[in-house]
């Protein structure tokens, strides 16, 4: 059994024009996905999306891009992610995934999940760019989620962090998200967020005794990173 790690999927299955915005040509894009994605991934795999999952501004315009990640090997676990408008509450998303028969798919926000030996632990995260400044109350509250979920998980557990938005860019970090995983021993953090151009600028290596890496879908070649 297999972790893997992929973000920024942007899909569009109801509606392809919309990942014309991000990636060219979305039918060759949606193919390299699938086609990358069963070569790698079996059954008993897991696979961490990080966010920007779909284009759907509800949940239920979401249930293409959904039923085309449940149609994939593996277990998903959803993250949200800046774009990803039709997310909910866990609850009613859980209760639509069982009501539509995805039995693949789960939600990583406020809890961990174990696979091969290691915790997953994930958050959006937050990133002030462009217009938007540093907010302390929104980064308090994302601090305070990276911590529920990396407290979700036994104190002497292995536990990999997963954030959409980076914490480190641009020479611009947010202190308070490595507090949390220096308190809880995390040496491993995921993040997407970056695609196109702006994944020359991502950060990836070593911060804070933390090893970052991007794993947004087209940096990746649309292809799910193994990461244990």
């Amino acid at each position: 059994m297999s972790v893997y790690a992929i973000g920024d999927l942007h899909l569009a299955i109801g509606s392809p024009e919309k990942t014309m915005e991000v990636f060219r040509g979305w039918q060759d894009y949606q193919r390299r996905i699938e086609e990358n994605w069963r070569a790698l991934v079996r059954p008993e795999d897991t696979v961490v999306l990080a966010g920007d999952i779909s284009w759907a501004m509800r949940l239920a315009d979401a249930g293409p891009d959904l039923r085309f990640l449940d149609s994939l090997p593996g277990r998903k676990l959803l993250m949200k992610g800046n774009h990803d408008y039709w997310w909910t509450t866990r609850s009613k998303m859980e209760h639509f995934f069982a009501a539509e028969g995805l039995t693949t798919l789960f939600v990583l926000h406020n809890n961990s999940v174990e696979a091969e030996g290691v915790w997953l632990c994930g958050s959006r995260g937050w990133l002030f760019e462009g217009s938007e400044g540093y907010d302390p109350l929104v980064v308090a509250r994302e601090e305070g989620r990276i911590r529920r979920s990396l407290e979700a998980a036994p104190p002497d557990g292995e536990k990999l962090l997963f954030l959409h938005y980076p914490p480190l860019y641009s020479g611009q970090e947010l202190p308070e998200f490595f507090a949390a995983m220096a308190d809880c021993g995390v040496a491993e953090c995921y993040y997407a967020h970056l695609h196109s151009s702006g994944a020359a600028s991502a950060f990836q290596g070593e911060h804070r005794g933390v090893s970052l890496r991007l794993v947004s879908a087209d940096f990746l070649k649309f292809t799910p990173l193994r990461i244990r």
